[in-house]
């Protein structure tokens, strides 16, 4: 999960096991045609992450294999050819999709030690011994761990380097063969590449520095503006691990520092949020796409408006074309279709206007996930369930009750309206489409 090579708590690891037994490491990294919704734009991001990947491990002296599973009659059982040559295997402990499901899987059927390191948190997840309420009571624990988390990682070197050939089924990535290897797949073809984002490290770090540059200044005030463009686009590289949640939060972290501006607001998304996502991931399991995984005050109420009237009342493929009354809505969904990604404020809106318009809160939820497993960069992610069941009531409190919704929270048309500049947004949105270019992106 963690496709980095910089800030890699897991590749640490490796290299510290292989130090103590005198052998070199072989980072192996693969992409699979099976996985739920395949598609071009995912497999486009990540194949855009491997020859930087393979740059800095040929630097590091570590070696490298990334295998491309490109059509479902290929082998599937590389990971066990190379582990019958290996001492170890150290992969990464994390609590959604593919990861969670192989880690309960695959050392059983190993001969050899399997372990698992959470490279993905700041304050690992197993130091919370149980699932937290909301942000309110895992803040103050975080808080008082996180000075002993806080600090750089400092990547040991390997005392052998790797000088084995490379193997038969490694597949040879580099910009100018991307397309054509996503060409060959068996994948869905039809969901088109970010209009705004490429995947890999390099960009990763190029759009941190941007941040730290032009948008920390003003992210306190504006990060609910989505037209403002205040945030940092993180999303998509953390969940695919380009690049560390602990060296992001380090470097906005010193950046204030030097420059007095305040970093608490983005460390509070970055580090409180996020790891109380993460901490539901862990602790919810295969409830992670449930709504029984709500608090039971939430479950209640949705419960006892089951029975409201839907009107309007929209189909999945309705959705999916953004083909609502409502045109912030719509705008919020062509933004998905085109960029990979929406901004958290409006996303809450979209997710809202899901539930109201849906037939049934499972139709809901389940429309919100596809569409997120099928458009969304930073799909598949512990933020994603947990952003998606926020909507439902988890880690929120009771609110005034109203059709529906219940005691959850409702959001409104003429809130958006009020609270943001959606005019500016609209017209953004519509040049995209328009255009297929998208002003904002960062060149």
């Amino acid at each position: 999960m963690n496709r980095r090579v910089d800030g890699n708590h897991a590749l640490a690891h490796a290299i510290f096991l292989a130090n103590q037994l005198k052998l070199p490491v072989l980072f192996y990294e693969a992409l699979t045609c099976t996985y739920r919704q395949a598609n071009r734009r995912i497999h486009t991001f990540v194949l855009e992450g491997v020859p930087e990947t393979a740059h800095r491990l040929e630097k590091l002296g570590v070696g490298y294999t990334f295998y491309l599973r490109a059509r479902r009659s290929d082998a599937n059982d590389i990971l066990y050819r190379l582990a019958e040559d290996a001492a170890a295997v150290v992969t990464d402990d994390y609590p959604t999709f593919i990861a969670a499901a192989h880690n309960q899987s695959v050392p059983a059927k190993l001969k050899i030690p399997y372990l698992a390191v959470d490279s993905s948190c700041v304050v690992p997840m197993n130091k919370f011994e149980k699932r937290e309420y909301a942000a309110y009571t895992i803040r103050p624990k975080i808080q008082r761990m996180l000075p002993a988390y806080m600090k750089p990682l400092d990547m040991p070197q390997p005392k052998q380097r790797w000088t084995l050939p490379t193997p038969s089924f490694h597949t040879y990535v580099s910009s100018d063969n991307i397309a054509g290897l996503v060409a060959g797949c068996e994948i869905d073809h039809h969901v088109p590449v970010s209009t705004s984002f490429h995947g890999g490290a390099l960009e990763a770090e190029r759009r941190l520095n941007h941040f730290l540059g032009h948008n920390l200044k003003r992210y306190a005030s504006d990060r609910n503006q989505p037209a403002a463009h205040a945030t940092s686009n993180m999303s998509p590289y953390l969940h695919f691990g380009m690049i560390s949640a602990l060296d992001v939060a380090l470097k906005v972290q010193s950046h204030g520092i030097e420059n007095n501006l305040s970093s608490a607001e983005y460390i509070e998304e970055m580090v409180v949020r996020r790891e109380l996502a993460f901490n539901f991931a862990r602790y919810a399991g295969p409830q992670v796409e449930c709504l029984s995984a709500l608090p039971e005050w939430a479950r209640k109420t949705l419960l006892a408006h089951a029975p409201d009237e839907r009107k309007p009342s929209y189909t999945r493929q309705q959705f999916e074309a953004a083909e609502t009354h409502d045109d912030i809505w719509n705008a919020t969904q062509k933004e998905l279709l085109f960029r990979g990604k929406m901004h958290g404020y409006y996303r809450m809106y979209w997710g809202k206007k899901i539930i109201e318009w849906s037939p049934t809160c499972q139709d809901a939820l389940e429309t919100m996930i596809y569409l997120h497993d099928k458009y969304a960069l930073d799909g598949r992610d512990p933020n994603t369930y947990t952003g998606i069941l926020w909507c439902f009531g988890l880690h929120d409190r009771p609110w005034v009750e109203r059709s529906i919704f219940g005691q959850i929270r409702w959001m409104s048309y003429d809130g958006m309206k009020r609270k943001t500049d959606s005019a500016s947004y609209l017209r953004e949105i519509a040049y995209i489409e328009s255009t297929g270019k998208d002003p904002f992106a960062i060149q």
